[in-house]
């Protein structure tokens, strides 16, 4: 084989492998493929291996991932004249990807400068206090907005998200001095809360306490009046049982006058014993100062004789005049 024999052969291998290479196509998971057959649109195909016509189809592949859009920071004037720079990102997928070949020339520049323009709409209508508070407000309005525009290129806005919204450097330091003016005022109150909660605390714990032991103190003295009752009861009980045993005794044994008449005198006798100055009047004191008046009378008498020493008489606690009047009038008859 000579070299132009050779030559030949290696460009018509090198013709096959291309041609072969062109004609087996494979789509990977996230992707889709559009064939193309002179130039226009002929099929969608999906993942896999796939066979098309060498230098007749064409395969155009699109990603269908879901895809981050960064939109450049701009500065943006918000409903009160304060001018605030925001960034934003942009969450799409596409949905169809004949849609996104055919209808818009660059999806990713068409996205991003029609993010920005939303941008102005949106936030032009907030105030600074409501572009910083309400992002959420903010991103529903923007996904809607750029959901409906890029509908018809077949792609669908998942989210869209605020990075950062600065306000200018002296809006920064009033806010700054704002913040730590409210979170001192915060503080100053929660500290005066929470004195006045201890207070209340402490006052409500000593007046529990005073209750309780005014409480318990009542309760004492209740048990103490009410053991020293029982104790009176029971002394009582015990000297009513004596004092009716002593009367049962007393009337069983019926006593005389005589033992009687000399229990009382031992009776005085004691209750005259002690240190102390004690004057005791007998119960029957009149009765002994008659008894008295009756020996003197008897005494002075001189029509009586004189009574010998073998006469007795006997004399009982009470005098019986009686008995003396007949004693008297048998010795004169004597």
């Amino acid at each position: 084989m000579n070299v132009q024999s050779y030559i030949i052969f290696l460009i018509l291998f090198l013709i096959l492998v291309v041609t072969i290479k062109k004609g087996v196509q494979i789509v990977r998971p996230f992707e889709k493929g559009v064939v193309e057959r002179l130039g226009k649109f002929s099929r969608m195909l999906s993942p896999g291996f796939h066979v098309i016509i060498p230098y007749i189809d064409a395969l155009i592949k699109v990603d269908i991932r879901e895809i981050v859009l960064d939109v450049e920071p701009q500065e943006v004037i918000t409903k009160d004249n304060v001018g605030v720079t925001v960034d934003a990102v942009i969450y799409y997928l596409v949905v169809d990807p004949a849609k996104v070949l055919y209808k818009v020339g660059d999806f990713r520049e068409a996205a991003s400068k029609l993010a920005q323009t939303s941008l102005r709409n949106v936030i032009g209508e907030l105030s600074l206090d409501a572009c910083l508070t309400s992002r959420e407000v903010i991103n529903g309005k923007l996904k809607v907005i750029l959901d409906n525009a890029t509908d018809p290129w077949g792609v669908s806005v998942g989210r869209v998200e605020l990075k950062r919204i600065d306000p200018p450097q002296d809006i920064n330091e009033a806010m700054g001095r704002q913040m730590k003016a409210e979170r001192d005022r915060r503080a100053i109150i929660l500290e005066s809360e929470g004195t006045r909660d201890s207070k209340i605390n402490i006052a409500e714990g000593q007046k529990r306490s005073d209750i309780l032991r005014a409480e318990g103190e009542a309760q004492a003295k209740i048990k103490i009046a009410e053991a020293h009752r029982k104790e009176k009861i029971l002394l009582a009980e015990g000297e009513s049982r004596a004092i009716e045993n002593v009367f049962k005794s007393i009337h069983k044994g019926d006593p005389t006058n005589d033992l009687l008449s000399y229990r009382y005198l031992q009776t005085l006798e004691k209750m005259a014993d002690g240190k102390a100055t004690k004057i005791v009047i007998p119960y029957e004191v009149s009765s002994l100062m008659g008894l008295a008046a009756s020996f003197k009378e008897i005494l002075t008498d001189k029509k009586i004789p004189p009574i010998k020493q073998d006469q007795k008489y006997n004399f009982n606690t009470k005098f019986n005049t009686k008995n003396f009047e007949s004693d008297k009038t048998k010795k004169t008859e004597k």
